[in-house]
């Protein structure tokens, strides 16, 4: 059974589910599916979304909005969020462009205090976003970023699974995975040993990883060369090639900026 706060408005469309709590002045638009355990806090505003599993919606949180596209023309689109996420004050994330289209939130992400996320974005899941983060349309976040504070992402870009973009920064082109990027626009400095450890990687693995960035970003190789000496020098696993597959995939360019010189995996 629901707790629905009386000043809280549904609209008759509305799904929802066993559990789910709904706060003083929140508004549920149509087209809502709330899972088991939601919870809506006063004055969240919800339309046009699927929210999943023990997920929580903050004060003045706004999910599900038309997009901020020129493009968008009323067409039918949503916003999907999975399990156990957090959507914090004031963040809003806008429905697709496009009939039938979505903006898809993966599980236990947390997007902070005002930090938004646009049309037609896919993030994994684990994804952090830190307060102020602005994620433009159509970009694609792999499963455990941290993105830092005020850090602006262009659209169309993909940033890669374990990276850690750091604060007051933005980029317009690839993050690859495994990453830990500073500066603006952000530079690659190494990759993310402390993500890397709490995703379980091994010392080897993290060390490898490490060598293979030294090859390509601090080393004179150009991309192709580096690429094939990785592939000659350094034992392959899942890793290595799911780096390599994103930069050679990659639709606009993955970053050569870098920052120091990369450190040793500890």
């Amino acid at each position: 059974m629901a707790n629905i706060h009386p000043s809280a408005i549904i609209d008759p469309s509305a799904q929802i589910g066993d559990g789910v709590t709904i706060g003083p002045y929140a508004v549920i638009g149509p087209n809502v599916k709330l899972a088991d355990g939601v919870q809506i806090y006063p004055n969240a505003y919800v339309e046009h979304s699927e929210i999943g599993k023990n997920t929580m919606i903050a004060n003045g949180a706004i999910v599900g909005t038309p997009p901020q596209d020129y493009r968008y023309k009323g067409e039918s689109s949503n916003v999907i969020i999975g399990e156990n996420c957090q959507i914090r004050e004031h963040a809003t994330v806008n429905r697709g462009t496009g009939e039938n289209t979505s903006t898809i939130i993966g599980n236990n992400c947390i997007l902070m205090i005002g930090s938004h996320v646009a049309h037609n974005c896919l993030l994994g899941d684990h994804v952090s976003l830190a307060n102020l983060v602005s994620v433009a349309g159509h970009v694609t976040l792999e499963d455990h970023v941290f993105i830092g504070g005020t850090v602006v992402i262009h659209q169309f870009v993909k940033v890669g699974k374990m990276v850690i973009m750091g604060g007051f920064s933005g980029t317009r082109q690839d993050i690859p995975p495994f990453a830990k990027t500073d500066g603006r626009p952000a530079g690659i400095i190494g990759i993310n040993t402390v993500g890397l450890k709490r995703c379980g990687l091994s010392l080897e693995q993290r060390t490898n990883l490490k060598k293979a960035f030294n090859l390509l970003w601090f080393s004179d190789y150009n991309t192709q060369s580096a690429i094939e000496k990785i592939k000659d020098e350094i034992p392959t696993n899942e890793h290595i090639e799911h780096l390599l597959n994103f930069i050679q995939t990659s639709k606009r360019g993955v970053t050569k900026l870098r920052g120091k010189q990369g450190y040793e995996a500890d």
